[in-house]
């Protein structure tokens, strides 16, 4: 009878752990995942080590991508795109 007691405590902690850890980073990854599976060609990123460029061309096959700077042109796998940062960027160029 005496651990029968602590059982709504842990169910309790869980469902905290659950909603303030999980579900945020579900939402986040879901966005993520749009956001990489909308990009076309012309648009302006910035990968996640800080490199600004317009994408110059998309590839599905090895999933990366060509971003045209002002240097060159460089290979990126897409998943070193920044979701936060290229939106940002995105908004304030918009405006």
């Amino acid at each position: 009878m005496e651990g029968l007691g602590q059982w709504p405590f842990m169910i309790a902690i869980f469902v905290v752990f659950f909603v303030f850890m999980i579900l945020p980073q579900r939402k986040r990854q879901k966005e993520e995942k749009k956001f990489l599976e909308g990009l076309k060609r012309g648009d302006k990123v910035i990968t996640k080590s800080g490199l600004h460029g317009k994408i110059f061309e998309l590839n599905d096959k090895d999933n990366s991508c060509v971003i045209e700077t002002m240097a060159g042109k460089l290979k990126f796998d897409r998943s070193a795109l920044s979701l936060e940062m290229s939106k940002k960027l995105n908004t304030t160029a918009t405006k």
